[in-house]
């Protein structure tokens, strides 16, 4: 009798395989004589190759070793020599319904998630919008576990102990934490307009912060053209700000310090998500899209989120949709000073425990 063996697949953004830890996490210690092996693209090895002893990673290079329909072949080949005994699809794309088409004709035990997406039409649509909560992706992932045969509840808290990731596999720019300080993560921008607080508002958050917390550090997480041109002007105008790009080489170094935050303030980005796999309160802004749509960050709560009440609200699930009134009000009409409330929340809610 074959040894079981799942294959959990999830290529994707990564925001997205970030929401499957806490469910991969919990499968592993719930049945922790079954091998898992979860394919992804190469960032996301980060994420599961430590998670538990029973948890594999493999990567898919998808543009260039696995092009096309040949290359997806060879993948299939190369993971039935893995003598899997169930197939969980995360994803539900057409690379991944190929290679779940192989294995289901193949006689393996296969599942592929449901995205709902009729309830998601009706929370985005411009008229006759209906509000209602939709179901979570780890709920959905969880789903596909359930349909394989492992129904899994999810218990997770971070992918470090208790105390946080090791401060000392980071460069000395960053340093030990000091008793007096407070650390706080900034992630501005998103991939999409909508998604996007307006830098010269998140600006006034962080002079206003640093008023308000005049010992904190605050660390300025995100890559890109647009990211390093906009920190590098704020860390020269303000001395608490550090660029988190310009001293971490990877994202294992970036999920370090962030168990050490005390709050992140982040967009619905992939930030979000990975602040919430180190256990970290995330104050998270919302604009064209909305929690509802089931991609809050994980463990963290509705009161944290920043959002304002727009009848065109949500217009977009990812946030990849046109203004529908040209002036992205839902994120200009934020003031400030609610996102530093919220900061303020997080710090007190520490400060008791």
């Amino acid at each position: 009798m074959k040894k079981e063996h799942i294959l959990i697949i999830r290529f994707s953004a990564l925001g997205d395989v970030a929401m499957a830890v806490p469910v991969v996490y919990s499968l592993a210690m719930t049945y922790p004589h079954v091998r898992i092996t979860v394919l992804s693209r190469e960032y996301a090895r980060a994420f599961f190759e430590d998670l538990a002893p029973n948890v594999n990673f493999m990567e898919a290079d998808l543009k260039n070793e696995y092009h096309g329909v040949k290359g997806l072949n060879t993948l299939y080949r190369r993971l039935t020599a893995k003598n899997f005994t169930a197939v969980a699809d995360f994803h539900n794309v057409l690379r991944s319904d190929y290679l779940r088409m192989r294995f289901f004709i193949g006689q393996y035990n296969v599942a592929h998630i449901d995205k709902h997406r009729k309830g998601k039409k009706l929370l985005t649509t411009p008229e006759n919008k209906q509000l209602v909560q939709q179901t979570t992706s780890f709920q959905n992932y969880t789903d596909v576990l359930a349909k394989l045969g492992y129904p899994v509840t999810i218990n997770f808290r971070s992918i470090f102990p208790e105390e946080g990731g090791n401060l000392n596999l980071l460069p000395a720019a960053v340093g030990p934490k000091k008793s007096f300080e407070q650390w706080i993560g900034i992630a501005p921008f998103a991939a999409h307009e909508g998604k996007v607080y307006p830098p010269i508002l998140m600006r006034r958050v962080i002079e206003k912060t640093t008023v308000k917390y005049p010992k904190a550090r605050i660390f300025l997480f995100g890559r890109g053209k647009r990211e390093d041109e906009t920190f590098g002007q704020w860390c020269t105008d303000i001395k608490q700000c550090v660029n988190v790009g310009a001293i971490l080489e990877n994202m294992q170094q970036e999920l370090i310090l962030m168990s050490h935050l005390d709050v992140m303030v982040s967009m619905d980005s992939a930030n979000m998500h990975l602040a919430s796999l180190t256990g970290t309160p995330v104050v998270s802004v919302w604009g064209a899209t909305h929690p509802f749509a089931g991609f809050m960050g994980w463990n963290q709560k509705p009161d944290t989120a920043v959002q304002t009440d727009l009848p065109c609200r949500p217009c977009s699930i990812y946030g990849n949709r046109p203004c529908l009134r040209g002036d992205f009000a839902c994120m200009n009409n934020i003031p400030p000073e609610l996102i530093i409330e919220k900061i303020e929340y997080v710090m007190n809610i520490k400060k008791t425990l």
